[in-house]
């Protein structure tokens, strides 16, 4: 499964693995929200509510598609974020992890805070 995120400066790709969630997310889409940022995250409500899989982290690489089940938010860190420790990206909570962005995380430093976000199936 492979995902399209759609803003107005830009658009990344992600592959998406076989989970739950993941799943879950793919039979919502397309879908539209507007974007938040938290240090170097972008994240956004969607549709899907699911619970926390067995494998959810906390801390993941950079370009992490990861699934934030307290605000049925999708995650997508490029970098440190508020409670980061160092470089890391540290997410909220943990988070269930559903793939990754295809190509360089760093695309993600365009979102802006407020600006319409649409997922769809690539």
């Amino acid at each position: 499964m492979r995902i399209r995120i759609l803003w107005p400066a830009g658009q990344a790709t992600a592959l998406m693995r076989a989970t739950p969630t993941s799943e879950a997310l793919w039979a919502a889409l397309p879908m539209s929200s507007s974007a938040n940022t938290w240090g170097e995250e972008v994240y956004f409500g969607t549709p899907v509510s699911v619970t926390t899989e067995a494998d959810a982290q906390q801390v993941v690489e950079p370009g992490t598609v990861a699934f934030w089940t307290d605000g049925d938010s999708l995650a997508l860190p490029y970098g440190p974020t508020p409670i980061s420790r160092g470089g890391e990206c540290r997410l909220a909570g943990p988070c269930n992890v559903l793939g990754e962005l295809e190509g360089d995380a760093q695309i993600l430093r365009t979102v802006r805070n407020g600006d319409p976000i649409r997922v769809e199936r690539a």
